[in-house]
């Protein structure tokens, strides 16, 4: 057994109290500067994103396609977390409701499972695009298209709600406090008077699976995809194709790396890293991929950035006119 039964009659506390980053309250102002830039340019690059595919009629394939519902999760990934601790960062706002946390607490494991597939059927794309050209609209019609963002939303959806209902019905009688700058579900359940073991186990075997099988294909992927350019007489193909991969490996780097130290390094002990660097991964891997996202992604495709600088340029000479 891994926990004695509990009482579901305790009473939930009608607030949490979110510490922001133990141990670097010295800091908050500039972690607070620092998170509204970077909140700033990730909501204005994946709007520019979301909107240039929206637009244009030229840019339906399915790359764009998953490139624009990437750009919406990353919106709601950053904007379930980032308002919050910038209120805690620079005003020391820290305290949201119950019924807030858990709210929070789904829409941001759900937008991360989200994320991962969705890297994942990019990478599928960009497969297929390379070692499979002439078959590219064959295998990857709307119909497929559909099946797998349906697959992917199904997937979080899934694994998030029991989640969520076993951190939720914990019993909670005792401090309030949550050493985390937002509702992450670790740091919630040991809050609990119960053992928090069941819902942290299912999180750990459920987010080893998905995030273990997302990474292991996207692997596989890229090299399928190395393998068919270094085939290519062209330097100019091979050094393109290294440049683009490496990017691409770098952001989900810095998506899943600080994500996993998240996960494991609680089941693996207090001594090997500390909270403060656990909870700043815990923050830095939910706003450095929204930010850097529409740029490797997005911006070095040449279609979206010509069709960017079209329109800040019709904005900009249209403002111009106006004022004239």
């Amino acid at each position: 057994m891994l926990g004695l039964p509990y009482n579901h009659t305790t009473e939930a506390p009608a607030t949490f109290i979110l510490v922001g980053i133990p141990g670097l309250q010295s800091s908050h102002l500039w972690l607070a500067v620092s998170l509204s830039i970077m909140y700033t340019t990730a909501l204005s690059a994946n709007t520019l994103i979301v909107t240039i595919i929206w637009m244009d009629s030229t840019l339906q394939e399915p790359m764009y396609c998953f490139l624009c519902v990437l750009a919406a999760v990353d919106m709601v990934m950053a904007s379930s977390v980032v308002p919050k601790m910038v209120s805690i960062f620079s005003s020391g706002d820290n305290t949201i409701s119950f019924n807030a946390c858990f709210t929070q607490m789904y829409f941001v494991h759900a937008a991360t499972a989200v994320e991962t597939g969705l890297l994942l059927a990019m990478a599928f794309d960009r497969y297929v695009a390379i070692c499979k050209p002439l078959h590219y609209k064959r295998i990857l019609t709307p119909r497929v298209m559909l099946g797998i963002s349906v697959t992917i939303t199904i997937r979080a959806t899934v694994f998030m709600t029991p989640l969520s209902w076993m951190v939720s019905h914990l019993p909670f009688c005792g401090s309030n406090m949550v050493l985390h700058s937002y509702c992450e579900h670790i740091a919630v359940a040991k809050l609990a008077c119960a053992d928090p073991r069941p819902s942290s186990l299912y999180s750990l075997i459920g987010t080893s699976i998905i995030v273990g099988s997302d990474v292991a294909f996207i692997a596989a992927s890229y090299i399928l995809i190395l393998q068919a350019v270094f085939s290519l007489s062209s330097k100019n193909a091979q050094l393109k194709a290294l440049s683009t991969c490496g990017s691409h490996v770098g952001v989900m780097a810095l998506y899943y790396l600080p994500g996993m130290a998240s996960i494991y390094v609680p089941w693996l002990g207090k001594d090997i890293m500390p909270v403060h660097i656990q909870v700043l991964l815990a923050d830095l891997y939910l706003i450095i991929p929204p930010t850097l996202n529409p740029i490797i992604y997005g911006l070095r495709i040449k279609q979206i950035r010509n069709r960017t600088w079209s329109l800040l340029m019709h904005c900009l000479f249209k403002h111009s006119n106006l004022g004239s």
